[in-house]
C-alpha cells in the first residue's frame, strides 16, 4: 500500500481549506462565513513541508486576477524546486459559493497551461470535484509505482 502526500498550497482565500475538508470527508457544509485557517505562513517552514511530497495541488480563485499571477510563484516554489512532473500536479480553479463560474480558458502562464485544471464548484457539482481529485490521485500513486520499480530494478541490475 501506497501513501501519497499531498500538498494543497495556494493565495489566501482560495479554498484550500474548504476543499481539502470536502474531500477528506472531515465536513458536509459548504459555504459559509469564511474563517482563515492558522496555517503555516512562513517560507522558512516550507521546505519541511515539501519534503517527501508526492504531489501539490495549487488551489486558487479565477474571479481574482491577482491569484492568476500569484500562483506561479506557488509553481516556482513548490513544483519546480522539487522536479515533480507534469502529472504530480493538479491546478484547481476553485468557484466561491455564488461565483458566476466560467469553465472556460484561464490566461495561465505557459508552463502553468501543461499542468491538468479542474474547476471546482462545490455548491453545483461536488461530486464531479471529488471524481476529477480521486483520478489526479490515482496518477500520482501510479507515478510513485512506477519510480519504486525503476529504483528496484536499478538496484537488481
Amino acid at each position: 500500500m501506497f501513501k501519497a502526500k499531498i500538498l494543497f498550497v495556494g493565495p489566501s482565500e482560495s479554498g484550500k481549506s474548504v476543499l481539502a475538508n470536502f474531500l477528506s470527508d472531515t465536513t458536509e457544509t459548504v459555504g459559509g462565513e469564511y474563517s482563515p485557517t492558522q496555517g503555516v505562513r512562513f517560507e522558512s517552514c516550507w521546505p519541511a513541508l515539501m519534503k517527501d511530497s508526492s504531489g501539490v495541488v495549487i488551489i486558487f480563485n479565477p474571479d481574482v486576477p491577482s491569484q492568476l499571477k500569484e500562483i506561479e510563484t506557488w509553481f516556482s516554489m513548490f513544483i519546480s524546486s522539487q522536479g515533480l512532473q507534469d502529472n504530480q500536479c493538479l491546478l484547481m480553479a476553485h468557484h466561491k459559493p455564488g461565483s458566476d463560474v466560467k469553465d472556460g480558458r484561464l490566461p495561465l502562464a505557459s508552463h502553468l497551461s501543461k499542468l491538468p485544471l479542474i474547476h471546482s464548484n462545490l455548491e453545483e457539482e461536488p461530486e464531479d470535484v471529488r471524481r476529477a481529485f480521486c483520478r489526479y490521485l490515482g496518477t500520482v500513486v501510479n507515478t510513485m509505482s512506477e519510480s519504486r520499480e525503476r529504483e528496484e530494478m536499478s538496484i537488481i541490475t
